[in-house]
């Protein structure tokens, strides 16, 4: 039994869903957990759909008829005669979230995010097992949010664990009595009270990894657009080499800093378990890809560069300029937390604590509004963050030339480094 994930870019058109068919067909004696994101940029293009009904633009229905329309032109292209289940299926999901902005956005950006955006996974796996029926693929539908059950976190559902392995382990056991291949969603999950929750920003990988971990799966494969796990963007750093291998401990650290080949949350559920991970290109199929495994061994043995871009540097003080001890960290660290902000990076003198975050519009401001209250807070943005994993001093000369750098860390294997320069505008 294995557990694939497809993402938005290997479903983006009619083309793209044929291409996994033909993936799927070279496996169809095998049991598969195939878990898929939404298609193409409708994940962004459903976050500006939230965007305008929080802010009450008055165009998020303009926006959602838009996303709509993108997946009825796909449906159109692979089903030229119609499929009127498929049809009534979609058009139901839409109406979900067009009910959702009907209503007063009284409970907040995040739960409104969570209800809306996960329209994209739900969709996008409907036309797809549909699609792949149409093909003599025989599958069954499975609805994430029906066995993998969070928390109330809005936008960072938290896993709990026992009840969703249950959950999975019964009803994916139920659907292979059915057929060979289960078709879920990425990215999504659900409360005891069956509201929608997201898993985290590209969480799809996570999806996947929760999957094999309650399946007891040996393999994982994630599809990509690239040939495997690269050392850098490759839109950024043209002489980009594939990492053959990678130990769990460097892709837990990648993906921690950024990497965004893998989700952050992906590699330590299958590292629990010795569960093997190939990232592989869905363009080219028969490819190796990448291994990432326990006794995996990194090689080439080569710095991996790291780009996070959108960055906010905040600077926090003592209003009276006495030092920062650990009483006023304790209370830094909690508002961070109370708002749900990631530092990327921190660091800290005798009177001020520095912290690298994302610039999330949704939770910086009200964090500064906090922050203020109580401390003395400074902040530089626009700035990019740079990690370097595995560094030689001559790439962080490289880097780091002709930039104001504005801090700077250093630990035995990696570098990072928050920058000024014309690639962050």
């Amino acid at each position: 039994m294995k557990v694939f994930k497809f993402g938005g870019a290997s479903i983006k058109d009619a083309e793209a869903v044929k291409n996994i068919a033909s993936i799927l067909r070279h496996y169809e004696n095998e049991k598969l957990v195939v878990v898929v994101s939404a298609m193409g940029k409708t994940t962004n293009a459903l976050e500006g759909v939230v965007a305008a009904y929080i802010n009450n633009t008055g165009e998020s229905s303009k926006l959602l008829n838009e996303v709509k329309k993108y997946h009825l032109h796909i449906m159109k292209d692979l089903f030229p005669e119609g499929n009127k289940e498929l049809s009534n299926a979609v058009n139901n999901f839409f109406v979900e979230a067009e009910w959702v902005l009907e209503e007063q956005p009284s409970k907040g950006y995040a739960f409104a995010y969570d209800q809306i955006v996960s329209t994209g996974e739900l969709v996008s796996t409907k036309i797809i097992s549909e699609y792949l029926k149409e093909c003599g693929l025989k599958n069954n539908w499975l609805d994430a949010r029906g066995c993998i059950r969070t928390d109330n976190s809005y936008r960072e559902g938290k896993i709990q664990w026992e009840v969703t392995q249950s959950l999975i382990t019964e009803q994916v056991a139920e659907l292979f009595n059915r057929s060979n291949i289960v078709i879920t969603q990425g990215f999504i999950g659900c409360t005891s009270e069956n509201y929608t929750t997201t898993l985290g920003r590209e969480g799809s990988d996570f999806s996947a990894a929760i999957f094999a971990f309650c399946l007891d799966a040996p393999e994982v494969y994630i599809w990509k657009d690239v040939p495997g796990v690269l050392n850098a963007d490759p839109k950024h750093f043209p002489e980009a080499q594939k990492l053959e291998m990678i130990s769990y401990l460097d892709a837990i650290e990648l993906a921690y800093y950024g990497a965004s080949v893998i989700h952050p949350k992906t590699i330590k559920p299958l590292e629990n378990k010795n569960i093997t991970l190939y990232v592989k290109s869905f363009l080219n199929p028969t490819a190796t890809g990448t291994l990432v495994g326990t006794n995996a061994q990194t090689k080439p043995l080569i710095p991996s560069f790291i780009m996070k871009f959108n960055q906010e540097l905040v600077s926090i003080s003592a209003i009276d300029f006495s030092f920062i001890a650990e009483d006023n960290l304790s209370v830094i660290f909690g508002i961070f937390a109370k708002h749900k902000v990631k530092i990327n990076m921190m660091q800290n003198s005798a009177i001020s604590f520095s912290a690298c975050i994302d610039n999330d519009p949704f939770k910086v401001p009200a964090l500064l509004e906090e922050l203020n209250r109580s401390f003395k807070v400074l902040y530089n943005d626009n700035l990019l963050l740079y990690t370097i994993r595995h560094y030689y001093p001559s790439t962080i000369e490289m880097l780091t030339a002709g930039k104001e750098v504005l801090v700077e860390q250093r630990s035995r294997h990696t570098a990072q480094f928050v920058v000024r320069n014309s690639e962050s505008q």
